[in-house]
């Protein structure tokens, strides 16, 4: 027998760890403009390589939670494409947002575009299966278990808000102390609700998913609703608001029905959705119970 010499250790050695290195090496590296990409991509376990705005993302998406060591593209709008092709990445998703850097892209690394925001379709439905295409174009298995459990979820969540008190729910987010956005039935908040039971206390007519300005004095119409404040706002609105005499005044303040969500992003993917359902959840049980 052939005496184990190093030389003949370190050849062993590099033979056996060569299949995990090629397997590592397989794992195709994915990078996205667009946060709702971005969110899918982390939720699915892609091996994600490079993002806009990063810092914007963790303060506002939040989760999925990015890794420390995913380059920053910059501004969604004018990415650094220098950064881009540092970060070699297989392929690039994009969304219909952002569709005029595909041609500048496509010269990195094959450009993957997917639509979930378009007027007329279903925001949450059109995620379901940008995220199940996402998974496929990475050869993943997880897009189908991710979306899967999200809707059990969903199901679960609508047995629990059945036993709740009915009233509807008006998710908000504030523009100044005087005016708000509103999240209607075809925004990926008012489709959570509708997927959970809810009712949405905003009947009216929305603008691609959302409805604003809307003044703060249009809260007095809705006496029996429960207001539902989605963070981010800006730093001052909340606390000018909440010291004024009308806001005081209205009985859905004086009830309690007022909740405040952590930050989600508004034109986010199933993700968004899953953490706008989860917040919701444990606010109103919260708030139930209490």
């Amino acid at each position: 027998m052939q005496a184990l010499t190093r030389r003949n250790f370190l050849a062993m050695s590099a033979v056996l760890a060569a299949p995990s290195v090629l397997k590592a090496a397989a794992v195709p590296r994915a990078a996205a403009l667009d946060w709702a990409l971005l969110e899918t991509l982390l939720a699915i376990g892609a091996n994600v390589v490079a993002g806009s705005e990063l810092r914007g993302y963790r303060q506002i998406a939040v989760e999925p939670a990015v890794p420390e060591g995913v380059a920053d593209l910059g501004l969604r709008g004018t990415p650094n494409f220098e950064v881009l092709r540092f970060a070699r990445p297989d392929l690039i998703f994009n969304s219909n947002f952002y569709s005029w850097a595909d041609g500048l892209m496509s010269r990195i690394a094959p450009v993957k575009t997917h639509a979930i925001y378009r007027m007329g379709d279903s925001p949450f439905q059109r995620a379901q299966d940008v995220t199940l295409a996402m998974a496929g174009e990475l050869e993943l298995d997880s897009g189908k278990r991710y979306a899967d459990d999200l809707m059990a979820r969903l199901d679960r969540y609508r047995t629990l808000f059945a036993a709740g008190d009915g009233r509807t729910i008006l998710p908000i987010n504030l523009g100044d102390a005087r005016h708000y956005r509103v999240f209607g039935s075809d925004s990926m908040f008012g489709e959570v609700l509708a997927r959970t039971g809810l009712k949405n206390a905003w009947q009216g007519k929305t603008s691609y998913t959302a409805m604003a300005p809307i003044g703060i004095e249009t809260l007095a119409s809705m006496p029996d609703t429960w207001i539902v404040f989605i963070p981010p706002h800006p730093p001052d609105a909340m606390v000018t608001l909440q010291s004024g005499a009308f806001w005081q005044a209205l009985p859905v303040v004086r009830e309690g029905r007022v909740l405040t969500l952590g930050s989600i992003n508004p034109y986010g993917a199933l993700p968004a959705a899953s953490r706008f359902a989860d917040l919701l959840a444990k606010g109103l049980t919260d708030a139930w119970n209490g």
